[in-house]
């Protein structure tokens, strides 16, 4: 006869031909594939490759679905950037079209990491949701190994990354960036407004009054010609007017209807009438009926070609693979060394020494050695400047001002050079190394998606997305940190660029072992114990009277158990009435005893919860409940004794403690006086009046 009985049975279906089927031996999880009541053999089904397929059949199409959800977020974030720079231009469809295409290609390392992430936890999320890893686990198959064929899909999809920013961004970016420029750069579409001043046509300021939509005839309208110059501005009043494109869309035809045109007048002014000029400036004044009026406005859209962005010493780097970069690197480098060289030179002979360079050249050393056996008594400066006039005072401390104010500007200009140089340099670094940090970083959002996924076990869509956006805005905002501190040169480029992922890595590791080892560190209960312990904060014991009872309790042994613990309570009190330093640290049967106390209360609590007398459940309810004792190492330990002799570490930890085991020591006298009551009660002498006077 078997003395184990199932408390539960667990079954998860991959697959069609896949299925785990395990139950609950005394605790103990046993996976069926060769039981004697199973009516088929599991080991003709169940392989573990079947399980890796499984997995990667659930992964792959959901990757997928997030990959382009991840794209048309940061596509949306790119469109809200640039869409000023579109809007009104008139641009064609297919310009439209593709530039969001190149938009989406250099867009790809970023929504890579965020769709591992998101695809991850969602997956994980799924399977930890409808018991499936239960199923996975309990077949004793560990998380690491269910991931194994993840680890190496994404593995590769980071191979795959790295060669895409190397090989195929760079070109990529090349023509988008040369596009948006390009884009920038186009003239905006004429759509003039009624009531205020137009201002998109170069030289021309343009109000119109009223606008017919149907014929696109302009009344009421005011022209401000300065293409010429503001000192020959001319001012064009008319009533109506048409507008319309040369068929090369070079040329803006500007038809008028009467009206009069103002221009300055000047060429008949002679010199001796400059006295009026601030006054009065002579006009020519002209009335017509019809009057055209072309206006130089290039409508096309002119396209820059690539070679802008290769070409351009400052912006060229979004175009290089590794080893272009690499080149470029060593040769600006090279450049910078050179220049520090030369300024390092000029520094040293225009320096306060520069009157050595006076000296001749095959006397200088000579000079330096016999001054060195010489004692002579060298007056200071300020001596020798008020030995002399006035006016040689003065032209000395002038010609000194000048000297050194066109040193400062050399340098100066010499300087920003330098810098420039500099920030092209770091930039160059920063396209290097992200080439590696990106699909790192995959890696890292898959070690922290499938781990937490496992851990929330919450599927869907709705907490999956909210934790990863709340994961990928850290990293986005420490990558930016990180970023911007290599470009302006305040971090050394590999620390400031890797600044993210020594950030994410640890969170990795510590949630992939949380998840291996089934933590709750995301059960929200456990957060709320944490607390309650922290402040002191206690349950409310609860015994209603139960409506079966299997099994009642034996109020005389339960008496004399409650005399056992007073008395046992009463060693413990006399004991460790006041804990001494070294006992907190070295005394380990302090944690025995006292959780040996509270296993044998809550045992008789346990079974008095089966009585039917109220005050009996009453009485039950006073009780404390007593906390667990919580210390950073256990006592007795070597961190134990090492935090023991590093006195003041030591004293800060057992000064917080006393807090606990005044709480502790309240507690067991409560307990005392509680049993003592409570055995009178059972006995069925209990007389409140008289315990309370005594």
């Amino acid at each position: 006869m078997l003395n184990t009985y199932i408390t539960r049975i667990y079954f998860a279906v991959f697959s069609r031909n896949l299925t785990i089927f395990a139950i609950k031996l005394n605790n103990n999880f046993v996976v069926l594939n060769e039981f004697s009541f199973c009516p088929f053999s599991m080991n003709r089904f169940f392989h573990i490759k079947r399980l890796y397929s499984y997995i990667l059949t659930t992964f792959i199409p959901l990757f997928l679905m997030t990959f382009v959800i991840c794209l048309f977020l940061v596509l949306m974030q790119f469109l809200w950037k640039y869409v000023e720079d579109m809007v009104g231009k008139g641009l064609d469809v297919s310009v439209i079209g593709e530039m969001f295409f190149y938009a989406a290609l250099s867009l790809v390392p970023m929504a890579l990491p965020l769709a591992i992430l998101l695809a991850s936890l969602m997956m994980f999320g799924n399977m930890g949701e409808s018991l499936e890893l239960l199923a996975v686990k309990s077949a004793g198959i560990p998380l690491l190994t269910s991931m194994k064929p993840l680890i190496i899909l994404v593995l590769g999809i980071s191979v795959g990354a790295f060669f895409y920013q190397n090989n195929i961004l760079p070109k990529i970016q090349a023509k988008n960036y040369s596009l948006l420029i390009s884009i920038r750069q186009a003239s905006p579409e004429l759509e003039i407004p009624e009531g205020v001043f137009y201002k998109d046509i170069p030289g021309y300021n343009l109000y119109v009054g009223k606008k017919d939509q149907k014929t696109g005839m302009l009344h009421n309208v005011l022209i401000y010609d300065v293409a010429s110059g503001f000192n020959n501005m001319a001012v064009i009043i008319c009533d109506s007017a048409e507008m319309s494109m040369a068929d090369d869309k070079k040329m803006l035809i500007f038809t008028m209807y009467s009206g009069q045109q103002f221009q300055n007048f000047q060429q008949g002014a002679s010199s001796s009438s400059s006295r009026y000029n601030n006054d009065f400036v002579p006009y020519a004044r002209e009335n017509f009926d019809t009057k055209s009026m072309m206006i130089s406005y290039d409508a096309n859209f002119n396209r820059i070609g690539e070679d802008a962005i290769e070409g351009n010493a400052s912006s060229n780097y979004v175009s290089k693979n590794m080893s272009q970069l690499t080149a470029s690197i060593d040769s600006m480098s090279h450049i910078m060394d050179s220049v520090n060289l030369v300024d390092r030179k000029m520094m040293k002979n225009y320096s306060y020494l520069s009157f050595r360079n006076s000296y001749p050249a095959d006397k200088k050393d000579s000079l330096v050695s016999a001054a060195q056996y010489i004692s002579v008594e060298v007056p200071s400066p300020d001596t020798l400047l008020q030995s002399k006039q006035l006016s040689d005072q003065s032209a000395i401390l002038q010609n000194a001002y000048m000297k050194a104010d066109n040193n400062n500007n050399e340098f100066l200009f010499r300087s920003l050079n330098k810098t420039s140089t500099q920030r092209t340099i770091n930039r160059h670094w920063v396209e290097w190394h992200r080439k590696f940090t990106i699909p790192f970083t995959c890696l890292i959002f898959f070690f922290i998606g499938a781990p937490l996924g496992s851990i929330v076990r919450k599927g869907g869509l709705g907490t999956p997305i909210v934790i990863s956006v709340i994961l990928f805005i850290i990293y986005y905002i420490v990558e930016n940190v990180g970023y911007k501190m290599t470009r302006d040169g305040v971090w050394v480029h590999w620390f400031g660029m890797w600044f993210s992922s020594f950030i994410l890595l640890p969170i990795g590791v510590f949630l992939t072992y949380k998840a291996m080892n089934d933590s709750v560190i995301m059960n929200a209960d456990t957060y709320v114990n944490f607390f309650k312990r922290l402040f002191f904060i206690r349950d409310k014991r609860k015994y209603p009277v139960k409506s079966v009872i299997i099994e009642k309790p034996d109020y005389e042994e339960i008496a004399r158990s409650l005399s056992d613990l007073s008395r046992r309570i009463d060693l413990f009190l006399d004991r460790y009435g006041h804990l001494s330093y070294k006992g907190y640290w070295t005394d380990i049967n302090y944690n025995k005893e006292l959780r040996s106390i509270r296993s044998s209360l809550e045992i008789i609590l346990n079974t008095l919860s089966n009585s039917r007398r109220l005050e009996v459940l009453s009485k039950a309810e006073e009780y404390p409940i007593i906390f667990n004792v919580v210390r950073i190492f256990n006592p007795g330990s070597i961190p134990a004794k090492i935090c023991m002799y590093l006195f003041p570490v030591g004293i800060i930890f057992r000064l917080l403690s006393l807090h606990l085991e005044w709480t502790t020591r309240k507690d067991l006298r409560n307990i005392q006086q509680l049993n003592g009551e409570l055995i009178h009660i059972l006995e069925g002498t209990y007389e409140p009046e008289t315990i309370a006077l005594a």
